[in-house]
């Protein structure tokens, strides 16, 4: 056995544990472990190799960027919970009550505020799928319409920044999370704008599927319903430019900014009346889990990583990649459809974990921004959210809809958003300046490009050298 064929048996077993339905973290380790008995017996490297992994695992807990993780995510679980979206989506409703489809326009515009709060699609989808839901099938809004637009505008809070996507590929790309979050604004724009021009096209072509608000339901637009509307946007604005704001000039890192974050969503729960011991708890029992879900998933990428590095996987991957007729576009291409592909099986975290430091020296050397490129596959793997098996927007939405509500509109109803959002992935790839237009490059030199089994992770002083230095010998050995 060569190193040519254990490289693409490692992937694949990896690929067979995950369609059989074992957890991921665990089967990343699995499989490591196991090719890594296999590789030393059949000499392809030494125990030695494995020295490495303490140090790996302890650096992945030192990394004090993924720290944002906990924060952003109690963030959004305790926004979820404080009445936000409840405000916002009504008065926002109200004012584009009168045009045709201004319920859509509503959930639309609300989504985006959300994402831009909370960070979470969970949080997104369930608020607007109990509140606009019931007010779009009372009104006589297309079921697979209404449907799809609630989970669709759910999903624009994977690539509006503070998104958790964001900072996990900054990290797996060894790239700064405020670079990151730049280059999101101007997708994030366009995909807004993308599904707005959606429901004004729906409202020349098919009218009676998307009808305004009848004259009895509507309320006066005056003062009253401004005011009520402010009162939602404003304090929420506030906590947008808290985080994001000194995040993105450089008064804060995205761990500070996520800790005032999670403070302001504090503030926010009590200003709504809706501050609590039960909140509170619900919001730190669904943070650590998310968090423990992150850290074993890392802890498993990292084992799976170098062994799969130990076995030459990585001069596999690069050359299979920079074997592609095309150059760059060809890369992308395969790319794209790859990842389009594995996000039916794969939620993001498992997705940014797994393939990106496979793909990322690749594009590095093809000369490719990575911060774009990091961006252009955080719009691809917004559909991992939107089509089955495992669209979690769409369980999301499924959990709270009505009864009479069947689970092939729900489905059926993600198809066109999905083709807006793959829309997007090629508007990025012809307009490159979309993302690095908004990036303050400073003059500071290009990083190198992160390493395959954890790119970005922080080790102790001196670990790296020791880890790399193994590696090197079993390289000269080979």
């Amino acid at each position: 056995m060569t190193h040519d064929v254990m490289a693409p048996l490692m992937f694949g077993g990896l690929i067979v544990f995950m369609l059989i339905g074992y957890p991921v973290a665990f089967s990343l380790g699995a499989v490591g472990l196991f090719f890594a008995v296999i590789g030393i017996q059949l000499g392809f490297f030494t125990t030695a190799l494995l020295q490495a992994l303490p140090e790996r695992v302890f650096g992945i807990l030192a990394n004090e960027l993924l720290l944002s993780i906990p924060f952003f995510t109690f963030m959004g679980a305790v926004l979820e919970r404080c009445g936000l979206a409840e405000d916002l989506l009504e008065g926002t409703g109200q004012l584009f009550g009168p045009v045709r489809g201004g319920l859509a326009y509503a959930v639309i515009l609300v989504g985006a505020l959300l994402g831009a709060i909370t960070g979470t699609v969970a949080a997104s989808v369930i608020a607007m799928g109990l509140i606009s839901l019931p007010v779009m099938m009372r009104y006589g809004y297309n079921m697979r319409l209404a449907t799809g637009v609630i989970a669709a505008s759910g999903t624009i809070t994977q690539l509006i920044p503070p998104s958790l996507v964001l900072v996990v590929l900054a990290d797996q790309l060894g790239k700064s999370v405020g670079d990151m979050y730049a280059g999101a604004i101007g997708p994030s724009i366009v995909q807004v704008l993308l599904f707005c021009a959606f429901i004004l096209l729906l409202s020349f072509v098919r009218p009676n599927d998307i009808p305004a608000l009848p004259p009895e339901a509507r309320t006066k637009i005056g003062w009253p319903l401004i005011r009520r509307v402010l009162v939602g946007m404003v304090p929420s604005l506030a906590l947008i430019f808290l985080v994001l704001g000194t995040i993105l000039i450089g008064l804060a890192t995205p761990t500070e900014g996520g800790a005032m974050g999670a403070v302001g969503a504090i503030i926010l729960a009590a200003i709504h009346r809706r501050l609590t011991w039960n909140l509170l708890w619900q919001g730190m029992d669904s943070t650590m889990r998310i968090t423990a879900m992150v850290i074993f998933i890392l802890i498993g990428s990292t084992v799976f990583g170098l062994v799969f590095r130990g076995v030459d996987g990585d001069l596999w991957i690069e050359h299979m990649l920079l074997g592609l007729p095309g150059g760059q576009v060809g890369f992308l291409l395969a790319v794209n459809i790859f990842v389009f592909f594995l996000a039916f099986f794969l939620d993001y975290f498992e997705i940014a974990f797994i393939v990106i430091p496979l793909l990322a020296p690749v594009a590095a050397k093809l000369g490719i921004d990575l911060i774009w490129f990091g961006v252009l596959l955080g719009a691809n793997m917004q559909t991992s959210f939107m089509h089955p098996p495992f669209g979690f927007a769409l369980f999301y939405l499924r959990g709270v809809a009505p009864k009479e509500v069947k689970s092939s509109d729900i489905y059926w109803g993600a198809v066109p958003w999905v083709v807006l959002q793959l829309l997007l992935v090629l508007i990025i790839i012809v307009w490159p300046g979309l993302v690095t237009s908004f990036i303050d490059r400073g003059g500071a030199p290009a990083t190198e490009p992160p390493a395959l089994e954890q790119p970005a992770t922080k080790a102790p002083e001196g670990a790296d050298d020791r880890s790399l230095e193994i590696e090197r010998q079993l390289r000269q050995m080979k």
